[in-house]
């Protein structure tokens, strides 16, 4: 199995090199030809601690792990990985580690010389990834390599009958840190016992205090705002009516997911006339503007403490509803689409009341000209985030604590 994965990495490789490319893709193939020179910088005299993300999102999920290993052991080398442009490109996923850089591909050779050049003491995953070839040579190297904030599902692999391979891989792993007991009982019912319900770090990291915003600040001014963050074309159909029919005294910031310059002009002919772009912004008339269209990535999560109401994306489609944490830190009432099923906080908050799903234009309306109308309703679910965001901090900790 291992060498026929092998070939397939190859073989993928080959195909990217040879056909032509553009965009991430090239971002992707072209990144991976410098981590050589980079990891040249890796010290000799140093522990080196290795935290691998798929992308930003799984950055922003392991960095208070980063953080606290940082306060408890200043010493050691940190280096952080990512598969994803959309991870390694964003400048603030670079400020603190000692070292960012791309995974490189899992083939078999490019993996045992980074790893004998790295030479990590302890290497952490966050949530998703799972690379066969780089796991099998972490265990053959005995080196301790622990899973952060992991969330298991019974569709996976690992859990089918002709997944033994699969779950191979996770024997090999020092310890998995999930995050709830469903997780739990679906490694233990497949002989994974190194496992303990650690909860999601990402509730430690978005009650950290947002960085202020000056343009959010003029922005927004005397208005009451919305966000839709992370936002795919699916999301957009949905909110076209309530943007294009939006209260006096109100505005819009709209984060797209995708923020190439194809997707975003496209977006911006369809918004009401004074709308702006972040990355061409008009400061002279930014109060006006009905909408601003935040095409950059990194900032999205302090912008929710200028808002009142968010809706966030991804849940219209199949992309996978985005992070509706950082909102529930603000405080303030959250609105999805229909698809969050997979999402075990959605689902929670959405019985307890903070987050509201919808599924048509007409109830996007619907829902958000009541929030939008009534203070008391948009403070009565905000609080409801707030809540369940204190009540489930401290994943960070417990890490740390197993780890000793």
């Amino acid at each position: 199995m291992q060498i026929l994965y092998s070939i397939a990495v190859r073989l993928i490789r080959c195909i990217l090199y040879i056909v032509p490319i553009s965009g991430k893709v090239k971002q992707f193939v072209n990144g991976r030809k410098r981590i050589w020179d980079k990891i040249k910088t890796i010290p000799n005299n140093k522990e080196v601690i290795w935290i691998h993300c798929a992308s930003f999102g799984e950055y922003e999920q392991g960095l208070p792990i980063l953080k606290a290993l940082k306060t408890k052991n200043p010493q050691a080398f940190y280096l952080v990985s990512f598969f994803s442009p959309s991870g390694y490109l964003v400048k603030k996923t670079h400020q603190v580690a000692d070292l960012t850089t791309y995974l490189p591909w899992d083939n078999r050779t490019d993996i045992r010389r980074f790893v004998k050049k790295v030479q990590p003491t302890k290497v952490f995953f966050v949530k998703y990834e799972f690379w066969p070839n780089l796991l099998i040579e972490l265990q053959k190297q005995r080196i301790p390599t622990y899973l952060i904030a992991g969330l298991f599902q019974s569709h996976q692999l690992f859990f089918k009958p002709w997944g033994g391979w699969y779950r191979r891989l996770l024997k090999g792993f020092t310890h998995l840190f999930v995050q709830n007991e469903a997780s739990q009982n679906l490694l233990i019912g497949i002989g994974i016992k190194q496992v303990s319900v650690s909860g999601d770090t990402r509730f430690d990291r978005v009650i950290l205090s947002s960085e202020k915003l000056a343009f959010m600040a003029q922005f927004v001014m005397n208005r009451q705002c919305i966000i839709a963050g992370s936002v795919w074309p699916e999301d957009l159909s949905v909110l076209k009516e309530s943007i294009a029919n939006t209260p006096a005294g109100w505005c819009w910031l709209i984060a797209p997911h995708e923020v190439d310059g194809r997707a975003v002009k496209s977006l911006v002919d369809e918004l009401p006339a004074q709308s702006q772009r972040y990355s061409t912004i008009d400061h002279s008339a930014l109060a006006q503007a009905p909408v601003l269209v935040l095409d950059t990535v990194g900032l999205l999560s302090s912008c929710y403490q200028y808002a009142q109401i968010a809706y966030v994306g991804g849940g219209m489609g199949t992309k996978g509803l985005h992070n509706i944490l950082e909102p529930a830190a603000a405080g303030i009432p959250i609105v999805i689409g229909k698809n969050y099923d997979q999402f075990p906080e959605a689902v929670e908050l959405i019985q307890e009341g903070g987050v509201i799903s919808i599924s048509s234009q007409h109830e996007a309306r619907k829902n958000l000209l009541l929030l939008m109308k009534d203070k008391r309703i948009r403070k009565e679910k905000g609080d409801i985030n707030q809540r369940f965001i204190l009540a489930n901090m401290g994943a960070t900790k417990w890490v740390l604590d197993k780890l000793g």
